[in-house]
């Protein structure tokens, strides 16, 4: 009788002649056994998808050392090995994100309008070379495009043809243990840290923001340190024309670890310092050397999440001094139970402004290098001289797509000082008006997060002016703005 085509043929052929299978052979299906299970043991190690984060750096692909783990599609391109052992490879990648924007009555009705809408296009292109476990070169090309906006495009935050975002060396030691890593990064290099409220990349709008200089990362649990010196870069619309922002020097120390005696929360420290020989505020302009400390409480514990910042600024301006605060929340709570997990969130904030625009000292808090969508996507006003509250709720249908609604208030802090934008520029004087009130925003945001590489938004706001706007010249109108983007990153 002919053998069955099973896995125990080899076997069976054998006994149909009286012959055994040696222990060889019994060696033989017992290694084939053990490295099929140490294969599914290591596909079921393997992440269920690539994660991508925005700040591409921070993407870890080692993982695709292991062929059973290369099941996407880009997987080829993120782990290139160089040797034989496979710690030396190269990850390439990029990023293309199309957004579109449409105002009525930009910025109150200061700027042109541009009844069509206007198109903002961006492309990054990274490459990321591991050289060992302690040396890294990590570089990534920016091409940024504004097209159709009446004016042309919006100072920094536009368009940049084509230059690099980032170019640094990272060089990893373990001075103090297997357990504790010390890196120094030298070069081109985006800066994020905590909530974004002080310092970020400006990722939101079209032109990210980097800084040029060094930094040194102390991870040593469970506190990690971070130092820095850097210039910020001036971003220019021509190909490879940003260059370092001399006037501006820019330096700090971060430090980050849980709280071991309130459980799920989380602490930041910082100090940061800033001198700026073309600083502007309401009364003049000048000379700065600004010294800020704060401290930022973070969290989820059960149904609630919560990060709430406190921020102190001394220093010099001019012929006078500095004194300057913020304190600002976003606390949510979660009804995990409920159809559609509806989180109830609270943001609120209140920043110093000027007491006397005659005077040399100055009171006007400054957010340094914050995030660019700091209270709406329009980019309509900045941190500086404000008080706000700003209710919202998100609704989640399923893990993928989520909808947000908020409506938020403002009113100056000082009536002696004016409003300003993201880049602490002043927007509206101080006037004769003692109204505070500046109006309010409604806006929605719905989020797509198609698969792990493409995400959707469409965001809507309408800001209703107030007493302030109206008063001031030109008088304020209301705002309406939308915008839908779609961001592929590989």
């Amino acid at each position: 009788m002919r053998a069955r085509a099973t896995d125990n043929s080899v076997y069976s052929a054998y006994t149909q002649r009286g012959r055994r299978p040696s222990r060889s052979w019994h060696s033989a299906v017992a290694l084939l056994v053990l490295l099929n299970f140490a294969r599914s043991q290591a596909a079921s190690s393997c992440p269920s998808g690539p994660k991508y984060s925005n700040a591409r750096y921070d993407d870890d692909f080692s993982y695709l050392r292991d062929p059973a783990c290369r099941n996407d599609f880009w997987d080829p391109l993120k782990y290139i090995p160089l040797n034989a052992r496979g710690d030396w490879y190269l990850s390439l990648g990029g990023e293309i994100r199309e957004r579109y924007e449409r105002f009525h009555n930009p910025l109150w009705g200061q700027q042109p309008q541009s009844p069509g809408g206007f198109l903002l296009q961006r492309y990054l292109l990274f490459g990321d070379l591991h050289l060992g476990e302690n040396v890294r070169i990590f570089s990534e090309l920016m091409s940024d495009w504004e097209n159709a906006r009446v004016g042309g495009p919006r100072p920094m935050i536009d368009q940049d043809q084509l230059d690099f975002t980032q170019f640094f060396v990272d060089l990893k030691l373990h001075p103090f243990g297997s357990d504790t890593s010390l890196t120094l990064r030298v070069g081109r290099q985006w800066l994020i840290y905590g909530s974004q409220r002080l310092i970020s990349n400006r990722y939101g709008p079209n032109v990210p923001l980097p800084f040029d200089g060094a930094r040194v990362i102390l991870n040593a649990a469970p506190w990690r340190v971070d130092a820095f010196a850097t210039k910020p870069v001036e971003t220019n619309p021509g190909v490879f024309d940003d260059q370092t922002h001399l006037p501006t020097w820019f330096w700090g120390i971060y430090a980050v670890r849980p709280l071991s005696f309130i459980d799920g929360t989380n602490i930041d420290l910082y100090y940061l310092g800033i001198h700026n020989k073309s600083a502007t505020y309401a009364q003049e302009t000048g000379t700065e050397s600004r010294h800020t400390v704060g401290t930022r409480l973070w969290g989820l514990r059960g149904a609630w999440d919560s990060n709430t910042e406190f921020i102190g600024q001394t220093g010099t301006f001019g012929h006078g001094y500095i004194l300057a605060w913020n304190a600002a929340t976003d606390t949510g709570y979660t009804l995990e139970p409920v159809p559609l997990q509806p989180r109830l969130g609270l943001r609120a904030g209140i920043t110093s402004g000027d007491h006397d625009k005659n005077g040399p000292n100055i009171q006007t808090f400054s957010p340094l290098f914050p995030t660019g969508f700091y209270f709406n996507q329009a980019i309509l006003n900045g941190p500086l001289n404000e008080m706000g509250v700003h209710p919202n709720l998100t609704l989640h249908m399923g893990e993928a797509i989520a909808l947000n609604g908020e409506w938020g208030w403002f009113w100056r802090q000082s009536s002696s000082d004016g409003i300003y934008g993201l880049g602490s520029n002043l927007l509206r004087p101080v006037g004769t008006t003692k109204d505070t009130y500046e109006g309010s925003q409604a806006q929605v945001t719905f989020d797509w997060q198609l698969d792990a590489h493409a995400h959707f938004q469409i965001n809507y706001l309408h800001f209703f002016v107030g007493g302030y706007l109206k008063d001031t010249s030109p008088a304020g109108k209301d705002v309406d703005f939308v915008t839908t983007s779609i961001q592929y990153l590989f």
